[in-house]
């Protein structure tokens, strides 16, 4: 049977020295308490971060006016946010992660050096160290088509009931999404992931 509380380390290497390492929830269900954790963690943040309601903000990082940050959020240093862009419903960007113009991250937490290039929509998921979503490509959290909106996964030939109907990826370190990319809700990408231009990842099960 698939250690499902084991799946987050097993992708994301800097997960198991980050501030979540002690959290072994299932992917699904950590993004689901993401708000709650990070405003434990705002509270402890040191003066290197300035605060503004539920907002951190890294002294070093940059965010360029017409940019939306939505609390509860955790702003990690060098990181940059363009304009345009629209951060809510709990967001964590660990250092060095770039958000670009009109992209929309929702419930997500991105680990070092992740990029999400312009006119993306990332949602309920959880983003490895140095992955790179180029431009349009999506990462869905609902499965609107459906009269089911219950997500399962089939991963290593198990299916994956996760209880949940917002949940977008769990993506690897090191991984490439392509332009216009597709992700359906519910995949598992392991570290160092291609997803071509244009191609569509969809990890339920058949019906």
């Amino acid at each position: 049977m698939l250690d499902v509380k084991g799946l987050t380390s097993s992708f994301i290497e800097p997960w198991r020295t980050s501030s979540f390492a002690d959290n072994d929830q299932a992917p699904w269900h950590f993004v689901g308490n993401i708000e709650e954790l990070l405003r434990q963690q705002i509270a402890g943040l040191d003066s290197s971060y300035q605060r503004v309601d539920e907002v951190a903000v890294h002294r070093t990082a940059r965010i360029e006016a017409g940019a939306v940050v939505k609390g509860p959020a955790i702003i990690g240093a060098n990181c940059f946010i363009a304009a345009g862009a629209y951060l809510r419903g709990g967001v964590y960007l660990e250092r060095d992660c770039i958000i670009g113009p009109s992209s929309e991250l929702k419930t997500t937490v991105m680990f070092a050096g992740s990029k999400l290039a312009h006119m993306n929509f990332v949602g309920d998921s959880i983003i490895g160290a140095d992955v790179n979503i180029e431009a349009g490509a999506i990462i869905a959290n609902y499965r609107n088509e459906l009269k089911d909106r219950n997500i399962r996964i089939v991963y290593r030939g198990q299916v994956i009931d996760t209880g949940v109907s917002k949940f977008g990826a769990l993506v690897g370190d090191g991984s490439r999404i392509g332009a216009n990319a597709v992700i359906a809700p519910g995949a598992l990408l392991e570290r160092g992931s291609i997803v071509g231009r244009l191609q569509l990842i969809d990890q339920k099960p058949e019906d």
